[in-house]
């Protein structure tokens, strides 16, 4: 799918070094945030291709100079046909799901699995602005590289905790080009723009496995008013009411499969 894989390059797949990686300034999250709404704009660079239109942005604010991906898709369709060959009704495609997707998972205590975004307009195009990760792969090449993670365990885990997610915003197209990797192994979750639809179902829970017990736990805890507050103007009432419905699904399979298996088996 080239859209999603020129996307990717847009939403941060730049293969950092080390150098680059021992450059990454050391900021708190809001520190970021504040940098993507307010630095200059001096350099920009269109991927060339793709149907989104995607840039490389570098931003300075007289003292610090870092890159961030501007994504400014925003498109309503009645139908669209997938690559699969399926047809889905009422189709959307926006950099507002970015947005929406990144503080929804601070909400559920999973914001450090991806990168800061904020809206902010470039051009005369409002779009979704993200902190450029230095990362040093993605799924789709690890695997073709046929690299292991050092610690398969800890690996397992945040893949898990990633899977989790995609089903809360019923994501229909994560796929391993959007899952990306530092040099730390981390993995980093990006473009959701195909994600937040109104369906009060789990998109494909096949793909569940074990569960954070703190995810869990942030999940039953979560406020149908918090996320609309924190979500606006990114979600409407519909939307908001919709996660919420996957969430009640969630914490419903989990507790099922505790009652079979045991917390053990289960939950880490």
């Amino acid at each position: 799918m080239h859209r999603r894989v020129l996307v990717v390059v847009a939403v941060c797949l730049a293969v950092a070094s080390a150098t680059a990686i021992a450059q990454e300034p050391n900021l708190a999250e809001q520190q970021m945030r504040e940098f993507l709404l307010k630095a200059k704009i001096v350099d920009s660079r269109p991927i060339g291709k793709g149907v989104t239109s995607p840039w490389r942005l570098t931003l300075s604010d007289g003292s610090l100079k870092h890159d961030a991906a501007f994504q400014p898709i925003d498109v309503n369709k009645a139908s669209e046909q997938m690559s699969d060959g399926t047809t889905e009704f009422g189709f959307r495609d926006s950099y507002h799901f970015n947005i929406a997707a990144f503080e929804l998972a601070k909400l559920v205590g999973l914001g450090d699995m991806m990168p800061v975004t904020v809206e902010r307009s470039f051009r005369g195009d409002k779009g979704a602005l993200s902190w450029w990760l230095p990362v040093k792969m993605d799924e789709q090449e690890r695997r073709k590289r046929k690299i292991e993670p050092p610690d398969a365990n800890a690996w397992n885990r945040q893949v898990a905790r990633m899977w989790v997610f995609s089903e809360l915003v019923y994501d229909t197209d994560r796929n391993m080009t959007n899952m990306l990797i530092g040099e730390d192994w981390k993995v980093w979750m990006i473009d959701f723009t195909r994600a937040f639809r109104p369906f009060h179902k789990l998109h494909d829970p096949r793909v569940l496995g074990m569960c954070d017990r703190q995810l869990l736990e942030r999940l039953r805890r979560l406020d149908e008013r918090e996320v609309l507050e924190k979500t606006k103007p990114h979600l409407d009432k519909t939307l908001v009411k919709a996660v919420m419905a996957r969430r009640d699904l969630l914490v419903a399979f989990y507790e099922k499969r505790i009652a079979e298996q045991g917390e053990k088996a289960v939950l880490y």
